[in-house]
């Protein structure tokens, strides 16, 4: 594997505390050379969900638990702060939007109240983070020398879903979960917009498709079992990351490189 080449002195991941969030800041710690700051971002961080994050992160003084609804603009620039504070003069290298939620309703019985919580977490949220942590991330892509991109120098990786593939409208029989293919879609979209504005501030940005993962959310409670395990999705996005530059900015990927249709 050539994970080594994804170096970052600092990341921040949402939903840090179980599935792929947690996975993530695994994978992080067991770098050759690990990041130095790796915060863990989580909506309850003193509750149960959230024992082994605390776990983790009294093992390993680099983990930095900060509190964080995404779906609540105050707990972004609360957590942008903090961020900020323990980075001290130096800028965030990589921020990924992981945290994201999905109600399994079927067309017919989608509520507007599903629809609007789903996109505040799923398309607001990483809408939200990139702006309060933009300053963070423009320091670090002016602290790296070359005018290319990388997720190194300074990067958004948005946790979006092949299922918000408007073309494919992966797994359908699996389940219609309109609301979450309908923010995934639009997340897509803001993936796009952020890496035409981001561009010129040296961050790359792209929506990336983990696979679909055994984790609480994956599972769905179907007869279908997900074909991926949490290891093997996080270790291939890691390599993913570790390879795009430039050329990939604004793209849809999934865990293993491939490009997937809007």
């Amino acid at each position: 594997s050539n994970m080594g080449e994804l170096c970052v002195h600092s990341v921040l991941v949402t939903g840090a505390n179980r599935g792929l969030g947690l996975g993530l800041i695994q994978h992080f710690l067991r770098m050759p050379n690990p990041p130095q700051w790796i915060f863990a971002g989580c909506r309850d961080p003193k509750g149960q969900r959230a024992q082994e994050l605390q776990n983790l992160a009294s093992k390993h003084p680099n983990i930095i638990i900060i509190p964080l609804e995404v779906a609540d603009p105050t707990s972004i620039k609360a957590a942008a702060a903090k961020v900020g504070e323990h980075l001290g003069g130096s800028g965030l290298n990589l921020l990924i939007n992981n945290a994201g939620i999905a109600k399994s309703n079927s067309l017919d019985n989608e509520m507007p109240e599903n629809m609007t919580q789903t996109y505040i977490t799923n398309t607001v949220g990483p809408l939200l983070m990139g702006q309060a942590f933009l300053p963070l991330l423009k320091k670090a892509a002016q602290g790296s020398p070359g005018s290319g991109l990388s997720c190194s120098k300074a990067a958004i990786i948005n946790m979006s879903s092949y299922a918000g593939s408007i073309q494919d409208v992966y797994v359908w029989d699996f389940g219609q979960v309109v609301s979450y293919r309908c923010s995934k879609a639009a997340l897509n979209m803001l993936s796009k917009c952020q890496s035409l504005a981001y561009k010129e501030h040296g961050i790359l940005c792209v929506a990336l498709h983990p696979g679909w993962v055994q984790t609480e959310m994956g599972g769905g409670g179907g007869s279908l079992k997900p074909p991926l395990t949490v290891d093997d999705s996080v270790q291939g996005m890691l390599q993913v990351l570790s390879s795009i530059s430039e050329k990939e900015t604004g793209t849809f990927l999934d865990w293993e490189g491939k490009v997937l249709p809007w």
